[in-house]
């Protein structure tokens, strides 16, 4: 368990942005940052970070938080492990208070699954460096590729010994139970036996974004050995193989400063080009891309280059993962090696400079690079230069920018020597075929942005529900407290008066409804009668998980007019922060009148159903001092500055 001062020194040092940028592009908009959620696969940005409060929220999955719950989410850390990971970042040390038995055999099993992936993979080195079998096989292969220390020391490259039990027995005498190892995907469990997976084979750990080891790959080296040239960890709970991409961890920074993204092959692609100086380069590790890879790549840039090898036939087998990098609104280009060349060898033979000035002039975008990869098969053969214009005209169907496609169709008309009417003519027709395939008996949400409170909310109050009425003018009025607690404002009474004392003594006599409204007001009044004033920052660290979601939800604001449009057109809008009084002042009366009109509803749905002559008199002469209140409030709101 990590000591509360560490926690404390954690919080006080992150800066959310730094950490978020570590896995999103964030572009500034106003005084907050967006981007694409990486959380959905969204097509606009609506995950937003407001580096003056702390706080992310991401509109189209509904996640919001501190930095902490952001490494939480983003990466499916515990807590501990995102506090662990903050630490590292900022270099603080870790202090940690000492657990009990039933504390320790009730920990994380993510987190055990970690620290035994954690185990193997520094056994894997151990082995590699300083066994007569790791340094005589493993450490020699690598060396024969031309890997150099810092390079195996930067992938943390293994070698697994010619053991069945080599690290099952290593791990048994460092207290790790079998379970544990067969959840990992470290050993077998068949037939009442035990053995390693990975045996006599060079290792390549697989790291998450924030650097843990989540799987193995593990290379044989032995010409007899019939099994498979690679094997991998199997699924497990931790790694995801249709989520990962191969080097991400080591590259993702230099993604986001070169705003492109070399996509290869193998674990040695990536390994041989960091080596050369290239490292905004991942892999696929050998299988077809996924949409989550997709999305994966799209965190850190939208521009992606597909690198590869000088086989004809590998290129046409490796096109079929083209078109989900279209769907996913990436601007794709593709160069293909010389005949017998991967990036591996490639790289190392030309060098940082030499490979990075031949993809330059040899990339080309996708759509034209597949076309003529594709056209050079045909021949003469027209049944086969149909089939190809068909499958050209199906990739650019992929992407969503219409504009976008007319290029693409227009360039495309040119290469193949199709009429462009012809070529409009067959994607228009996949697009209505794939429209046809995408319906379902059940209605489509539209890709709209977020409303500025919840769908279910707006919709009510169009039907006129005075009681969700009632709850969005309470949630407004927390809103308020939430972002402006702390501020000072003027009133007739004093000067320089808090905001939430204002509040409480506007609205003492009401009672809201929502019951983590009441909890939120119930703090702020506790705090103040304490003398300490608060805002929403303190809020969230509340014991409440509700309360701390609705603070985050009411923090965020997602749209905010720039400085700069306001100058160029010499337009003042004012701002909420100028009128804090009537801001506080209105949203209670308006509060206080849609609690009225419910009282008058339900005064009259009483008088419905009265029989005695006297109730329906006592009835009707609430129901008018209700009216009378009613009309009060709406003339005191109708001079109100704000409304």
């Amino acid at each position: 368990m990590i000591h509360p001062s560490t926690i404390e020194e954690i919080k006080n040092r992150i800066d959310i942005v730094e950490v978020v940028e570590d896995f999103v592009t964030l572009k500034r908009s106003g005084s907050s940052y967006k981007a694409l959620s990486p959380f959905t696969n969204e097509k606009t940005p609506s995950f937003y970070v407001v580096p003056s409060k702390g706080i992310f929220k991401d509109f189209s999955s509904g996640k919001g938080g501190d930095a902490i719950t952001f490494v939480m989410e983003v990466d499916g850390l515990s807590y501990v492990e995102a506090l662990k990971y903050l630490a590292g970042k900022y270099g603080i040390e870790v202090k940690e208070e000492e657990q009990s038995d039933e504390a320790q055999q009730a920990q994380n099993k993510r987190e055990s699954l970690f620290i035994v992936l954690n185990f193997a993979n520094e056994y894997f080195q151990d082995v590699l460096h300083n066994s007569e079998e790791g340094k005589s096989i493993g450490l020699s292969y690598f060396k024969e590729r031309g890997f150099t220390e810092e390079t195996i020391k930067k992938f943390e490259l293994g070698y697994s010994k010619e053991l069945w039990d080599g690290l099952l027995n290593e791990a048994i005498q460092k207290g790790y139970n079998k379970e544990l190892l067969a959840e990992a995907g470290l050993i077998i469990a068949k037939e009442g036996k035990n053995y390693d997976r990975f045996r006599s084979r060079v290792m390549f750990p697989i790291h998450n974004v924030s650097g843990k080891t989540i799987a193995f790959g593990g290379r044989k080296l032995s010409s007899t050995d019939k099994s498979a040239k690679y094997i991998n960890s199997p699924e497990t709970e931790l790694y995801h193989k249709s989520r990962v991409l191969y080097g991400m961890f080591q590259g993702k920074n230099s993604i986001r400063k070169e705003d492109n993204c070399y996509l290869v092959e193998g674990y040695t692609d990536v390994i041989s080009m960091h080596q050369a100086g290239i490292e905004n380069v991942v892999a696929s590790s050998g299988t077809a891309l996924t949409e989550d890879q997709v999305k994966l790549i799209r965190r850190y840039s939208e521009n992606v280059t597909v690198i590869f090898d000088g086989d004809q036939a590998g290129i046409k087998a490796s096109m079929r993962g083209i078109d989900l990098l279209l769907e996913g609104d990436l601007n794709v280009k593709a160069v293909a090696l010389p005949e017998g060349e991967d990036p591996d060898s490639y790289a190392r033979q030309l060098g940082a400079s030499g490979f990075r000035d031949y993809v330059a002039e040899e990339a080309q975008d996708i759509i034209r690079f597949k076309t003529k990869v594709l056209l050079d098969e045909t021949g003469n053969d027209p049944v086969k230069k149909a089939g190809v214009i068909k499958d050209i005209v199906s990739s650019i169907t992929k992407i969503n920018d219409p504009v976008k496609r007319t290029v693409y169709i227009k360039e495309c008309s040119d290469l193949l020597g199709i009429s462009e009417s012809v070529l409009v003519a067959e994607q228009n027709k996949i697009l209505i075929e794939n429209r046809k395939k995408q319906r379902s008996p059940e209605p489509q949400q539209p890709d709209i942005e977020a409303p500025p409170f919840p769908m279910e909310q707006e919709e009510l109050i169009d039907q006129l529900d005075i009681g969700k009425i009632i709850e969005y003018q309470e949630r407004e009025s927390i809103r308020v407290l939430v972002n402006y607690g702390k501020s000072k404002i003027e009133t007739r009474e004093m000067q320089d008066q808090s905001l939430i004392d204002y509040f409480l003594n506007e609205a003492d006599e009401i009672q809201f409804t929502n019951e983590t409204y009441r909890k939120i007001i119930d703090v702020f009044r506790e705090k103040l009668n304490e003398g300490e004033v608060i805002d929403g920052e303190y809020l969230m660290n509340h014991e409440d998980e509700e309360v701390r979601k609705t603070v985050i939800d009411l923090s965020a604001d997602k749209y905010e007019i720039s400085e700069n449009w306001s100058e160029k057109y010499q337009i003042h809008v004012p701002r909420e922060t100028e009128f804090l009084r009537d801001v506080t002042y209105t949203n209670v009366l308006r509060l206080k009148f849609r609690i009225v009109q419910q009282l008058i509803e339900e005064e009259t749905d009483k008088l419905k159903h009265a029989t005695n002559e006297a109730d329906v008199d006592e009835l009707l002469d609430d129901i008018n001092e209700l009216k009378k209140v009613s009309v009060e409030i709406a003339k005191i709101l109708g001079n109100v500055l704000v409304g």
